[in-house]
């Protein structure tokens, strides 16, 4: 049995298929496998993965079911004790495994480790040095953006970037796998959230690194279908996460944030899909249910509600 899985969701990458796949042929361990999930392309992905890198596990799905089915279906196979998920579009550096195995294991009540991901065509700026969550109901990137030694030092963050992280598969098996009534988007924030209130951690590891080349399934930063996936998941983890009280102590917080966004992206044309997406979260948050509420988490929802708070401040000055 190998120690860890490497799973990465694929639709329709095959232009970038050879840079993570070269890549991970380079590792300076050996102890890894690799489960490659595809969504139903149609782009000859899985020709070519059989073809050029045949020890590569390929698991076909019929049509695109979205990240966190593909995802979820690489845990499920997977024997190991360690998951690895990396998005297509990435190329790691040759230590990057040896690096995520050593930095969770340095930590034995994280959940996940999140990788210094830096910008493909910018390699002096991060993409992601750890992702935060705020009283606004802002997900955000730390470090997007910035000079790529801005974020050393290994730290707890809110929730691990799914785009390239670690993950403890009995934790998942605790706790379940990624909810797939998300699709895609915040969905990573969503199973760190959720860790979080069961008492587990999630960390930073900057030494385990790689080049992210950003949007290569969706194909922009902001476009419909992704402005709608996430305005809809983000009322949904609220719901799910949030007990009714902490929701209360929020709303004013959250009803600024979101009356921010609505504006921000009409500005940009996009007001109608962003609210579509909420309305469209309140409808899925009715028919799923919430994290039962247990009294002897209170103290990690206290701890997350001080973060909540604090995320606010990081934001709007980092």
């Amino acid at each position: 049995m190998q120690e860890v899985s490497v799973i990465i969701p694929n639709f329709n990458g095959m232009a970038y298929l050879d840079g993570v796949l070269a890549g991970l042929e380079c590792q300076t361990v050996s102890n890894f496998d690799v489960i490659l999930v595809d969504n139903g392309s149609n782009d000859g992905s899985c020709a070519f993965v059989a073809a050029r890198y045949p020890w590569v596990h390929l698991i076909e799905l019929p049509e695109n079911f979205g990240f966190c089915k593909a995802v979820n279906e690489g845990i499920r196979a997977s024997r190991s004790p360690y998951v690895l998920l990396l998005n297509n579009d990435i190329e790691v550096t040759e230590n990057f495994i040896e690096e995520m195995l050593s930095a969770i294991k340095r930590h034995p009540k994280a959940f996940s480790c999140a990788a210094r991901m830096i910008q493909f065509h910018d390699r002096d700026r991060l993409d992601d040095a750890g992702n935060y969550y705020c009283a606004l109901g802002w997900a955000y990137a730390r470090g997007k953006g910035k000079d790529i030694h801005t974020y050393e030092k290994e730290e707890k963050i809110f929730a691990s970037c799914a785009g390239a992280a670690i993950y403890r598969k009995k934790i998942f098996d605790e706790l379940g796998y990624f909810d797939e009534e998300h699709f895609a988007y915040l969905e990573d924030m969503d199973v760190g959230y959720r860790a979080r209130i069961y008492g587990y951690e999630n960390w930073y590891a900057p030494d385990a690194m790689v080049y992210h080349v950003g949007s290569g399934t969706s194909g922009s930063r902001y476009n419909q279908f992704k402005i709608r996936y996430s305005s809809r998941n983000n009322i949904y983890l609220i719901y799910k996460n949030m007990p009714v009280l902490q929701i209360i102590i929020n709303l004013p917080f959250l009803v600024a944030g979101f009356g921010i966004k609505i504006l921000f992206f009409a500005l940009k044309g996009f007001g109608r899909e962003y609210i579509a997406g909420i309305k469209n979260g309140f409808q899925i948050s009715k028919k799923n249910h919430k994290i039962p509420f247990k009294f002897q988490n209170l103290s990690n929802y206290f701890r997350i509600q001080v973060e909540l708070w604090v995320n606010i401040f990081r934001r709007l000055c980092g």
